[in-house]
């Protein structure tokens, strides 16, 4: 077995995995909203690790944007270790659960697929992680004599709320779009090649063809006595 990496400070933390071994683990910044791509090797599974706190908001949204079948195996674990969500040769997907404090796992398992390595799209979007209280907190601090404004504090963070809520929402539909795209090029390319291939062959039996006819024809008018002297 491998060795893992905690971070001392609270941040998002992805750990990626293997099937049989541990290499280790790696932290991304700290962000509620952090997407990934990578290539998952056939015959092998990848899982990752996100610490969560209590009663915040966990979403999983993944596309398997290339690989013969387009499709993977996905499994969401508490940290209990009890299955939450358990799908089978899936494209798709997106799973939202209310969490709690620990680290939940989820795994991309491609070990069905003996040939054929998949590339897997996933996003995750948490929600309620219990930052917005306190930098509310803190506006209060700072700002004073909201009264003889006629402006409250209220209004204020409802609005700046309501902004960030939608760029978030904006940043996550062009995530997605892109990762749309990337797969249908993926499969434009796949069936591109495809029928380059099979119009080679094609051709290929058609020059044949004509050449196995131009010399049946040619052997019928072929006198085949011999001269006599």
């Amino acid at each position: 077995m491998g060795h893992e990496i905690w971070l001392p400070f609270r941040v998002l933390f992805l750990a990626a995995l293997p099937s049989a071994l541990l290499p280790g683990a790696a932290g991304f910044t700290p962000s509620l909203d952090s997407d990934f791509t990578f290539t998952l090797p056939a015959g092998q599974k990848e899982c990752f690790y996100q610490p969560m706190p209590l009663k915040a908001s966990l979403e999983i949204e993944y596309q398997v944007l290339d690989g013969a079948g387009l499709d993977v195996d996905f499994h969401l674990a508490s940290p209990e270790g009890r299955t939450l969500v358990f799908e089978q040769r899936k494209s798709d997907g997106v799973h939202t659960i209310e969490t709690e404090v620990g680290d939940y796992m989820f795994c991309f398992d491609n070990t069905f697929s003996t040939i054929s390595e998949k590339v897997i799209f996933f996003e995750l979007i948490l929600d309620n992680m219990g930052e917005q209280g306190q930098e509310q907190e803190e506006w209060k601090k700072y700002i004073t004599g909201t009264d003889m404004l006629d402006l409250k504090l209220e209004d204020i963070l409802e609005s700046i709320n309501s902004i960030k809520s939608r760029l978030s929402k904006s940043g996550h539909i062009q995530t997605l779009l892109r990762a749309f795209e990337a797969r249908d090029r993926n499969i434009q390319e796949s069936n591109f090649d495809r029928v380059n291939f099979w119009s080679m062959v094609n051709l290929v039996v058609m020059v044949a063809v004509s050449a196995v006819q131009v010399y049946m024809l040619k052997s019928l008018f072929e006198d085949k006595r011999k001269s006599r002297t």
